[in-house]
């Protein structure tokens, strides 16, 4: 039988292929990465998120920095935040129901936050029976509890918070849909928000309580117990407690992600505070402050900053704004504030609903709340308050006639002895709050 050889030359080009192939494949090698890992490989050029990690029975993980794979923190340790930590764009943070997560105190550059960065994601999945906790290394809750001991609701300022960066539309002051988080330096790169996509999704936060933050992180920036940025509606956020924040319980820049049942229990600033042009929907809220922490406003509602992105409107119903004494105010609607507010309760003795009037060098009205309030663009929809109150937005105030007859306008459309919200509390006794009996 006659043998068949290929020629030198073919044997040579087939050699070369395999040669290139191998040497392309060893560029681009994908692996472990993560020196802290079971099974880093120090050949790997290119973390795959396969990393696994030893079990730790009862232990503190410090986290520090930027994630880079995917990661999932479990209940029988306590992580502990030193710093900002990032979860970046194409990674996956998960977290077990019952894991508590704990913030150091540093101040601005060094301040303790988790950030989920645009394209991130966070699965935090609690339930009521055990449900995730974020809170300050002060706090001396441990495993297997829902509370501490030495940390009451006027404890605020011991960390940062939780912010989540999303792609969907939110009107910036530059005329943009997209901005960059207060108190993040542009250069950092994850502070950006905001896009083009509604639809975006950022994960899922149920049965999360966030307790005892509000710190610095630059200056005149304290973050927000939950700051929500340019989240889009694919997100899923239900089931929340911010329990002694010393800024904003919860504030949105832009988005439109929808929120229901969350729980604002004594904050420094505002309870919800809404800003370049939300238009989402909060279904069934609580915000209750009380004297001693210098509290603001139960609400504080804006609207767009700018000219691309204008047509957004938010919707606040089912609701509940209460304080416990006699600080803070219900809620001062401001700049262009644009939306329907339904079913809403506001019990702060005689203090009044605020709504913004601005004016042009010859007392026209501008586009501002008190004048979408007249054109239907605000509406206030069976809902119960003591008063309402139109106020210029001038010191001193200089169209007052033209005030007046806001107010008279504004009066025409807002009835304010509406039903109001039916707000059952007993939906946050799993919270810090409801443990405490503070609800």
């Amino acid at each position: 039988m006659k043998r068949i050889y290929p020629s030198a030359a073919r044997v040579m080009a087939v050699m070369m292929s395999l040669g290139f192939v191998l040497s392309i494949s060893s560029c681009k090698k994908e692996g472990c990465t993560d020196e802290a890992a079971t099974n880093y490989d120090d050949k790997a050029k290119e973390n795959d998120g396969s990393c696994k990690y030893a079990a730790v029975e009862n232990g503190e993980i410090t986290k520090s920095g930027s994630l880079t794979a995917n990661e999932t923190w479990t209940a029988n340790n306590i992580y502990l935040l030193d710093g900002k930590v990032v979860v970046t764009d194409g990674v996956t943070l998960t977290i077990e129901p019952g894991t508590i997560i704990k913030g150091k105190q540093g101040q601005e550059a060094a301040a303790s936050a988790l950030i989920v960065a645009k394209g991130g994601m966070l699965m935090a999945e609690g339930t009521a029976a055990d449900p995730i906790i974020f809170t300050s290394e002060l706090d001396n809750i441990t495993f297997g509890e829902k509370v501490g001991t030495n940390l009451t609701k006027t404890d605020n300022e011991k960390w940062g918070g939780i912010a989540l960066l999303g792609d969907a539309p939110s009107s910036t002051e530059n005329g943009d849909k997209v901005g960059n988080l207060e108190g993040i330096p542009a250069e950092e790169g994850y502070g950006e928000y905001g896009g083009d996509n509604a639809a975006d999704n950022s994960g899922v936060m149920t049965y999360v309580s966030i307790r005892h933050g509000g710190i610095s992180i630059g200056e005149g920036n304290e973050l927000n117990g939950l700051t929500l940025a340019g989240v889009g509606n694919g997100t899923t956020i239900e089931n929340i407690e911010i329990y002694a924040t010393l800024d904003d319980g919860v504030e949105f820049f832009g988005g439109t992600v929808n929120v229901s049942n969350v729980l604002v229990f004594y904050h420094g600033d505002d309870g919800i505070d809404i800003d370049q042009n939300y238009s989402g929907t909060v279904d069934g809220f609580a915000v209750i402050h009380g004297d001693g922490i210098g509290t603001d406003e139960g609400l504080e509602i804006d609207g767009p900053e700018g000219s691309t992105y204008e047509d957004g409107l938010f919707t606040l119903k089912n609701g509940l704004c209460k304080n416990e004494g006699s600080e803070g105010s219900a809620a001062d609607f401001k700049s262009k504030a644009q939306g329907t507010i339904q079913n809403v309760t506001f019990e702060y003795g005689s203090k009044p609903v605020k709504l913004r009037a601005s004016f042009d060098e010859s007392c026209g009205a501008k586009s501002d709340a008190a004048k979408y309030v007249a054109d239907d663009r605000l509406v206030f929809d069976n809902c119960n308050m003591s008063s309402i109150e139109v106020y210029e937005n001038a010191d001193p105030a200089t169209c007052i006639s033209e005030t007046a007859a806001a107010q008279t306008a504004a009066e025409g459309k807002i009835t304010i002895s509406g039903a109001g919200g039916s707000v059952d509390l007993s939906t946050w006794s799993w919270g810090a709050a409801g443990i405490n009996g503070e609800i």
